[in-house]
């Protein structure tokens, strides 16, 4: 896999997506080669959800969460709809039972789905749905979090794989 957070042009646009890429290539490359074992395994005591499965799990759903049900204004399905105050991560909780290649490849998919959706929209649409504030973000702010969300979700990823198994990278 090659990784590369120099965009192609310098447009807003492209940085963009460039550096989504990105941050989406860096938590498949933190999976790489790991073993079935190791995928469901969480080395952090006080964070038994922390696998790499239920990490890539999560990444997929935030996605799902943000360009789906809040850009596009769909309804809320899949392990998220179920999500409550006592089991607020059920997608990080029901991954463990998934492989971690099939895990991967979903997240895949899905990537390239919403590559297709970022470049049918103005990076200025508004989202159909209100955030928590009430205020409605544009595609611009929704690209943004989720470079965020998935930057922070990588470090928690090398550290668990380093935990595991000792490999470490970029």
């Amino acid at each position: 896999m090659t990784r590369t957070d120099t965009p192609p042009a310098w447009d807003e646009r492209t940085q963009l997506t460039t550096f989504l890429d990105y941050v989406r290539d860096t938590a498949r490359a933190k999976c790489a080669d790991v073993s079935p074992e190791n995928a469901v395994k969480a080395p952090l005591p006080g964070s038994p959800l922390m696998t790499l499965c239920g990490l890539i799990s999560h990444l997929r759903w935030v996605e799902f969460w943000w360009f789906q049900v809040v850009f596009l204004g769909e309804e809320l399905v899949g392990p998220l709809a179920d999500a409550t105050e006592d089991d607020p991560d059920p997608e990080m909780r029901l991954a463990v039972a998934t492989p971690l290649a099939q895990l991967l490849a979903e997240y895949e998919e899905q990537s390239a789905r919403y590559r297709e959706l970022v470049a049918a929209h103005d990076l200025d649409d508004e989202a159909d749905r209100p955030v928590r504030d009430g205020l409605k973000v544009n595609l611009r702010w929704v690209i943004l979090h989720v470079i965020e969300e998935t930057a922070r979700h990588n470090g928690h990823l090398d550290i668990v794989r380093e935990l595991l198994d000792g490999v470490t990278g970029d």
